[in-house]
Formats: C-alpha cells, structure tokens, sequence
C-alpha cells in the first residue's frame, strides 16, 4: 500500500516541536537568577508520531539532531533550539518514508525541523517534578509558526528529562496530505517527546 506519514517533529515535531518538537523543551530550576543551560543528549532522547487514518494508525520515529536551551529563572524568557533530521523519519514502510521525505517533508530542500522557544509560563522546582507551558517558534519547511507546548519536567541533580505530548496542524501549516485512493489520512499528526539531558551553570 502506498501511503505515507508526516511527521512532528517529530520531531518538531517539534515538535515538534515540538518542536517543539527538537531538543525541544526547556528545563528551568528555581535557583534565583542563575543562568542555566539544558543540552539534549540525542541518543537518550526520542521523537513519536502517530497518524490516524482510514485503514491504519501509522507509527513513526524521528532522530534529535542537536539541542540546547539556555534560560534564568528569574526571567520568563529563553533562547536556543532544538533540530530534528527530517529525513530520520522512520514508519516501519520503506516506500512510504520514502514518499514522505520526497513530497511531504521534501528533505533535499528542507533538511531539518526546529523548534526554537522564546518564554514560559509556571515554575521549575529545583528537583523532582514539575509542567511549565513553553511559547516559541516551530519551523516546518523553512516556514514558521507560533506554537505553545506544555512540558512535564523531571530534575534530579544535574540530569533532566522533558516529556511532552502535543499535535501538529501539518496540513493548516502546508504540508500535502498524503491521502491516497481510498486511503484516507487526517491532516493533524500527534507527537510524542521525550528528551533527557544534563543541566549546567
């Protein structure tokens, strides 16, 4: 069956980000004004997609780039990004990924997906958990758009994880649908990440 799947993000994703997704979240401890760094260890770190359609629910991967997120927690604001490989995405169907970098992602012109944060809202405990909401810029095929993302936050020392679970428009944000015949697929994509990291002054 040829069909095809779109991503996140997802990775963004964001998205996906996230990125949101990317690396894409930010991961704040309460610590007066000090001045932090997330850095996403890619190899820990993994991008979900999920899309529904007539016949199937397709499942798919996407691999994290790079990622990095600086923030105070004396402030709202935040800089950084985090990058997903467009073409890293995998859905169990060769000629469908195949499809899906070609006329969908179209990764020989857009190699990469980012989700670059910009504020939050809620606090980061020092340790433990905590979910903060995090405003910033998804770019899909070179273009972007607004997107807020809530994020599930684990700190323990110096090591943190991000979880995070948010929908995609890619359609509205005009990407093709990849409908085909009488396989029919909805034009939002769900995305799942979760990214583990260290935190540093």
């Amino acid at each position: 069956m040829k069909s095809l799947a779109v991503p996140v993000l997802a990775p963004l994703v964001l998205a996906l980000l996230l990125g949101g997704v990317p690396h894409i979240c930010p991961v704040l401890a309460d610590v007066g004004s000090q001045h932090q760094t997330f850095t996403v260890s890619p190899d820990a770190s993994e991008i979900r997609m999920t899309l529904n359609t007539t016949h199937e629910v397709v499942n798919g991967t996407f691999h994290i780039q790079s990622g990095s997120i600086e923030f105070d927690s004396s402030t709202s604001a935040m800089s950084g990004s985090v990058v997903v490989l467009a073409a890293s995405g995998k859905t169990g169907n060769d000629s469908r990924d195949k499809k899906m970098n070609k006329d969908v992602l179209k990764v020989d012109q857009y190699a990469n997906v980012s989700f670059a944060p910009k504020a939050y809202t809620g606090k980061i405990a020092p340790s433990g958990d905590s979910t903060i909401q995090v405003s910033g810029i998804f770019t899909l095929l070179g273009n972007p758009h607004d997107l807020t993302i809530p994020m599930q936050i684990h700190i323990d020392g110096s090591k943190a994880t991000v979880k995070a679970k948010f929908v995609v428009p890619y359609v509205q944000w005009g990407l093709k649908n990849p409908s085909f015949l009488i396989w029919k697929a909805e034009n939002d994509v769900a995305i799942d990440l979760n990214l583990s990291g260290q935190l540093s002054n």
